[in-house]
């Protein structure tokens, strides 16, 4: 569970920031070079290596060189394992939000 726990946090950390966020969004539409996602960015190239690296880290994002390329996917078993995690908490809110209301309902039927 601590793993994780670390690894879940290095996601979140990940996608905190908004240019991140969107190289993941680009990666869900398949495999890019890092020529390919600097294109919508107004990034010197080693700052988008920066960002493609945290992504790296955090277990989000795999590249692989090949000569003078370098290729970048998203994973998405951790893309999954983050959206579980906020699924959970969501369907946990919900169920509360759900006894919220019907406890309001009631009140007013009292009235």
């Amino acid at each position: 569970m601590a793993k994780f726990s670390i690894d879940l946090d290095k996601a979140f950390s990940a996608l905190a920031d908004p240019t991140r966020r969107a190289i993941v969004s680009r990666l869900c539409e398949g495999p890019k070079s890092v020529s390919e996602l600097s294109e919508p960015f107004d990034l010197a190239l080693p700052s988008l290596l920066k960002h493609v690296r945290v992504l790296e880290e955090s277990g989000l994002v795999s590249s692989e060189k090949i000569g003078r390329i370098r290729t970048c996917k998203v994973d998405a078993h951790a893309l999954q394992e983050t959206e579980a995690w906020i699924n959970r908490h969501v369907s946990i809110w919900e169920k509360r939000l759900d006894r919220l209301e019907a406890h309001i309902h009631r009140m007013k039927r009292k009235n």
